[in-house]
């Protein structure tokens, strides 16, 4: 029987779901890591070679026997990177990422070029943010005039994979929202957003066609020979990671909110309208299945745990062990977990702050929880967001690395009173991309089957994972929220304070 194999093309790693749909069953998981350039200026970035040699690891790992079986694959990948192609194909630069918080600058400028935050939000449904796509294109033509220069093709790191596999070039609603200048109402490029980032040239003409969320491509023979995939092999649209997770969630229907624990945490839910902030408190972003998907974002999730714990000495998936011993509110200890900056709140010069010090708490497992806590108090605050525009929740699916830790699990239940749900597949991200796969090859074979109708066949729960709230626990976590936001709002108020002194 035929496989769907599923691609996430992550910050920390590349990762490889191989899944047999007859079978309903994954045949086999590879990753490959990547590493990372980090700049003191918040720039961060990486090879766009380093994404390639990556899949090619992944493919030398998995069976020949299972290569063969190959039909189709989805590629999901971090949003917001830019990619810069040249007029032949050739990459001009290192790919500024998500994370890379250097072009607050540019934002500004774009910004006020298009007549303010809220104009940008009535333009395209978002502002533009630090990390968003449409920075990176002023920030290389100051800082890379050269590259700037040769600009041909803009790709983001998903749709860059896509035209190494295909040799075509596009992109899908769900990622491209993440540039800040697709019109998310409308599906189509805000011409005055793409304008105000550079005014003496077209730049619609270096952005690839987009195309609907189901579409599919045939591989490149040389490309399909090299990985040892049949040459017969479709690719799939794809779509950023937090799109591709949705689908690997099931929340491909009103009603559910995913939370992924990556190295950035988010929260996301399927819409079946726009659903715009006029604030800009919330991504609205479109989804990889036809619909729309807002979500928070926070720029540091297992970022602040992997800091502790390298800081003191031990592996993060040890963490658990670690936390042995404390207790919900580690100690009094609060940490803003700003290693990155921040998106939710927008606070891009933000920096990691610990609150609460005193003689008996500073041990490694109180500032381990305090980093866990504080990851989770962030997207508790863009929960509430979401609250205030009035959507409701019954329940929380639970993906990325941070699900696999019991105490997360359970943190999660008792922060937000909510019970918590895992899909079987944890790489949530790399299962819906091949899921969306699927759905591809259906419908490139004259089918007519339904993104969610599939997603309830093939996305299931694990009840041993599960965690259902304490009160007690959740009692603790009201209090101790508190005194996070009470450290949240002043690192607000300290940031406009200083934008103010900076606009005189």
């Amino acid at each position: 029987m035929s496989l769907v194999v599923g691609l996430d093309v992550g910050t920390q790693s590349v990762k490889l779901v191989a899944y047999d749909a007859a079978t309903r069953e994954v045949v086999a998981t590879q990753g490959h890591p990547l590493e990372l350039i980090a700049g003191d200026d918040g720039s961060r970035e990486q090879e766009a070679a380093w994404w390639l040699d990556a899949i090619r690891a992944c493919f030398v790992k998995l069976e020949p026997a299972l290569r063969a079986r190959v039909a189709a694959l989805g590629v999901s990948g971090q949003q917001h990177g830019f990619v810069p192609l040249d007029a032949a194909g050739r990459v001009l630069a290192p790919a500024k990422l998500w994370c890379d918080t250097s072009t607050q600058r540019e934002c500004d400028g774009i910004m006020a070029a298009a007549g303010g935050a809220r104009r940008c939000v009535a333009l395209a449904g978002n502002p533009i943010l630090a990390g968003y796509t449409a920075s990176k294109l002023p920030w290389t033509r100051r800082h890379r005039p050269d590259a700037y220069r040769q600009l041909a093709s803009i790709l983001l790191p998903h749709d860059y994979v896509n035209f190494w596999l295909t040799g075509e070039r596009w992109m899908e609603c769900g990622d491209a929202s993440g540039t800040g200048w697709l019109d998310v109402r409308a599906r189509r490029w805000a011409a005055p957003l793409l304008a105000a980032t550079d005014g003496e040239r077209d730049l619609s003409a270096c952005l690839p066609p987009l195309v609907e969320a189901d579409a599919s491509f045939p591989i490149a023979p040389a490309v399909a020979d090299e990985l040892g995939l049949p040459r017969t092999v479709r690719v799939a649209a794809g779509g950023g990671d937090n799109m591709m997770a949705a689908i690997g969630t099931g929340n491909v229907v009103p009603g559910v909110l995913s939370m992924s624990l990556g190295t950035s945490g988010t929260l996301f839910a399927h819409a079946d309208r726009p659903v715009v902030d006029e604030e800009g408190r919330w991504a609205a972003f479109c989804s990889s299945t036809g619909g729309w998907l807002p979500l928070i974002c926070t720029m540091n999730c297992t970022v602040a745990t992997e800091n502790v714990a390298r800081a003191f000495g031990f592996d993060s998936r040890d963490g658990d062990a670690v936390l042995a011993g404390t207790a919900p509110g580690a100690g009094g200890l609060v940490l803003l977990p700003f290693f990155n900056g921040e998106r939710t709140p927008d606070l891009p010069h933000a920096r990691a702050s610990l609150h609460g010090m005193d003689a008996g708490n500073l041990g490694r497992g109180n500032l381990y929880r305090a980093a866990m806590e504080g990851a989770t108090y962030a997207l508790r605050y863009g929960y509430e967001l979401l609250q205030a525009a009035g959507m409701r929740f019954d329940a929380i699916r639970l993906t990325g690395g941070g699900s696999h830790s019991a105490a997360w699990r359970q943190m999660v239940a008792d922060v937000f009173e909510l019970p918590v749900d895992v899909p079987t597949q944890a790489e949530g991200a790399a299962f819906g991309a091949a899921l969306q796969a699927l759905w591809a090859l259906d419908h490139a074979g004259g089918g007519q089957a339904g993104i969610a109708a599939l997603a309830a066949e093939h996305v299931r729960l694990a009840p041993e994972l599960s965690a259902r709230p304490d009160a007690n626990a959740a009692a603790v976590y009201r209090s101790h929220y508190g005194r996070f936001r009470q450290h949240l709002e002043a690192a607000v108020a300290s940031h406009a304070h200083r934008s103010a002194a900076d606009g005189d």
